[in-house]
């Protein structure tokens, strides 16, 4: 038995005993002297980064047996053969002295911190004997199982689905979620960003420049620096978006939605929109000019503080730019309560622009069946999709309760409605939980409400790389190995034109640990489910996803990305004529040299939908885009807001040596008018209070953040012992957000009010 506190870990470093889990005892450590040499490939392999959810391609080796020197892949154009500093820091993840690298059995109390290691098959034995224990006594559903979206999460639902289970969940609520439930109901699929060659980006609280997506930040720099594009930033604070933008407008938290609003009004009132685009792509135009009639910009004014002269200005300036020009649909910034429609107002803009389908506007992704359509020829090898016939079980989802959330059910769940099922039982009580690469103790909010799901759980398995805040109340830990230690199935990079690439191993396995696909294939086969799990290793898999074409496989692997053709985008004339001359049996264009005639959403009207008729009959008075008033804090609180920040992602990389090194604490933002009310110096000890928590941190005073608001980093201030390198620093925002869940989008609502005193 191990108890895993500061003196252990310190002991740990050193030690070499079989008993003691952590990584920093085992062969390879950088920590450990005199430590055999690193194995591994001394050719560049190219691969996948999975430091982000961008999963930027990288190429990858090892150096004098010593370290991995990682590098963007040059095949990738739009990444520009670049990593970031969480994509550099690969190497440090991987010889972390603190990483797990042996399966771990809980033995004290959970979060108490004592953990004692097993063999992979004590482990797969035991929880398969208790995963089968629950499923007799209570019935399969009552086990949940969890994941990041993303790499190898469908390896888990897939074990989740053969047990019997329909209660898979992503962490899509705690994230993206608005933005992409937003463009489902409107265009009928998700849509992609054409930043690098917009002329005017309007960005609400989508900070590129540190909530890295290295092709969309480097098409943003692009934009900037090539097309000489305008940028104009709403965000309360002044972020690193808004250091680099020609304006920035402090804008109130939560009212967002009220000036994109009345952006559209004067689009509308002007007559600025694209008339002709309306005409033909558009259903529910006119109930909804006659809504946005209302949405004056000096209504907007009074809740945003933004002046109506400045979003009468900017909404021509954007009209002016357009096509080429957009507002960032963005993904997670001041979300509030109407979540759903503030990204709907945004895309809404962009459709009375009439960018669809335009360089610096929005596209749909061109995967290699619809793009042979159009060449007339098999330009691109398409993917087959080679899988396993599950049975789907039988039982309700636990998020199937309210049928406002009904859009939900088959994008990825509501995560946070596990808190409210553990809280009443219904539609039936939890007993399970299994879970890999997710921390919904940082990224959930209301972080003592997890705590007690979590503490009444029966069951608690958790496939992770660290003992994370989450982690740490698990009763077995089941380690991952990295992606540098890992082959994976072909992935699908289309955009304008098809590309695959692929992950693949570039050093060899460091102590007992597993991908996630052959963790939870194994323990599949041990749960007597082996039928629902043909693929032995991932090769075989790679082969049957090329159609046995293993020219095609090697090519992929060889390159890492490779793509097909020309980008195209069916109503922009250049595009369009390129790719015609380019195949000469392409499908003939328009009178007006464009594929216009064949721009098709998957849509009940066949058109993007400005009312929706799916929304009004799930969410009665939801159809149409509208501002409703929404609260967030008392008259005697701040407006609490958290980000994302450029050498971290998340909760997942704080505890990673040299991401930890660059950032390990969180000081909370606050303007110097508000911090002299209330006696507060740079660096002084600060409270934060709200409705259900209480943290400590440190002040920085700025006045790059409005005097009615607060804001730290998110990811910081964990609770558990495990997590040396950031536990108790900064304050952790999880515990400060209510538990709160938008409407129709089920967003998780990241937006509170704060008390603040100095300590």
């Amino acid at each position: 038995m191990i108890k895993l506190d500061r003196r252990a870990f310190l002991k740990g470093a050193g030690a070499t005993g079989a008993s003691c889990a952590l990584a920093g005892v085992i062969p390879g450590s950088i920590a450990a002297v005199g430590a055999p040499a690193l194995s591994g490939s001394a050719e560049a392999v190219p691969s996948i980064c999975e430091m982000c959810s961008t999963r930027c391609p990288i190429s990858a080796r090892v150096v004098d047996g010593k370290t991995v020197f990682i590098q963007g892949n040059a095949e990738a154009k739009s990444f520009g053969g670049k990593v970031c500093a969480r994509g550099g820091a690969g190497h440090s993840l991987l010889y972390d002295p603190q990483r797990i690298v042996k399966p771990m059995k809980r033995v004290g109390e959970r979060g108490e911190g004592k953990w004692q290691t097993i063999s992979w098959e004590q482990a797969y034995s035991e929880i398969a004997t208790k995963l089968n224990e629950l499923k007799s006594k209570y019935g399969p559903e009552t086990v949940v199982f969890s994941s990041k979206s993303g790499s190898e999460h469908t390896y888990l639902f897939d074990l989740a689905k053969a047990f019997g289970s329909p209660n898979t969940l992503t962490h899509l609520t705690t994230c993206p979620v608005g933005m992409e439930v937003a463009s489902d109901v409107m265009f009928g699929t998700g849509m992609k960003r054409d930043i690098g060659n917009s002329r005017y980006v309007i960005n609400f609280g989508h900070n590129l420049y540190e909530g890295l997506d290295m092709s969309e930040s480097r098409a943003l720099m692009r934009a900037q620096m090539d097309k000489h594009a305008k940028l104009v930033v709403f965000d309360p604070r002044f972020s690193m978006v808004a250091a680099k933008s020609d304006e920035w407008l402090p804008i109130r938290p939560g009212t967002d939605i009220a000036v994109a609003l009345a952006i559209s009004h004067v689009l509308i009132e002007e007559k600025l929109f694209d008339k002709a685009f309306v005409d033909q792509y558009v259903e529910g135009f006119e109930p909804f000019a006659s809504q946005m009639a209302e949405y004056t910009p000096e209504w907007a004014e009074s809740l945003s503080d933004v002046p109506a002269k400045d979003i009468r200005r900017i909404a021509r300036e954007l009209a002016q730019a357009a096509p080429h020009a957009m507002i960032n649909s963005g993904h997670r910034s001041t979300f509030t309560p109407e979540e759903l429609d503030f990204r709907r107002a945004i895309f809404a803009v962009n459709v009375l622009l009439g960018n669809i389908e335009r360089k610096g506007g929005y596209f749909m992704g061109k995967k290699a069946a619809t793009y042979n359509k159009f060449a007339g020829e098999a330009v691109a090898p398409e993917l087959a999709k080679p899988g396993v016939n599950i049975p789907k079980p039988n039982a309700k989802r636990i998020d199937q309760m309210d049928e406002q959330y009904a859009l939900l059910w088959k994008m990825g769940g509501i995560y946070q409605s596990i808190i409210d099922t553990v809280n009443t039982n219904k539609p039936y009580a939890i007993h399970g939980w299994v879970m890999t690469r997710t921390n919904p103790m940082q990224t959930m909010t209301d972080r003592a409400k997890v705590e007690q799901a979590l503490k009444q759980m029966d069951l608690v398995v958790c496939c992770d790389l660290y003992v994370s805040e989450t982690a740490a109340y698990a009763d077995y830990f089941l380690p991952e190995c990295t992606y540098l230690e890992r082959d994976e199935e072909v992935k699908d990079k289309s955009g304008k034109n098809p590309a695959y690439y692929v992950r693949q191993q570039v050093v060899d396995v460091i102590g007992d640990t597993k991908p996630a696909w052959q963790i939870f294939r194994e323990l599949g086969v041990k749960l007597g489910l082996e039928q629902y799990f043909p693929w032995e290793d991932v090769q075989t898999l790679q082969l049957a996803q090329v159609n046995k074409d293993d020219a095609l496989l090697k090519q992929i692997k060889h390159k890492g990305y490779v793509s097909y053709g020309v980008p195209l985008m069916l109503r922009e004339p250049e595009m369009v004529a390129a790719f015609t001359a380019k195949f000469a049996n392409a499908r003939p264009v328009d009178e007006d040299g464009t594929y216009g005639s064949a721009l098709k959403f998957k849509t009940a009207s066949g058109k993007i939908e400005l009312y929706s008729e799916e929304v009004e009959k799930i969410a009665p008075g939801r159809g149409a885009i509208k501002y409703r008033d929404v609260s967030f804090k008392q008259s005697n609180e701040l407006y609490f807001i958290q980000g994302k920040v450029a050498v971290h992602t998340n909760a997942g990389t704080q505890q990673v040596p040299f991401l930890a090194n660059l950032m390990s604490d969180n000081a909370v933002w606050i303007h110097p008018e508000t911090a002299a009310k209330h006696g507060i110096n740079t660096g002084d000890n600060i409270r934060l209070t709200s409705s259900v928590g209480s943290e400590i941190g440190q002040a920085l005073v700025t006045k790059g953040i409005r005097p009615d608001t607060v804001f730290a980093y998110m990811g910081f201030g964990s609770k558990n012992q495990e997590s040396i390198r950031i536990s108790d620093k900064g304050v952790h925002c999880g515990n400060l957000l209510p538990h709160v869940t938008a409407p129709v989008c089920g967003a998780c609502v990241h937006t509170t009010g704060v008390k603040l005193e100095k300590v």
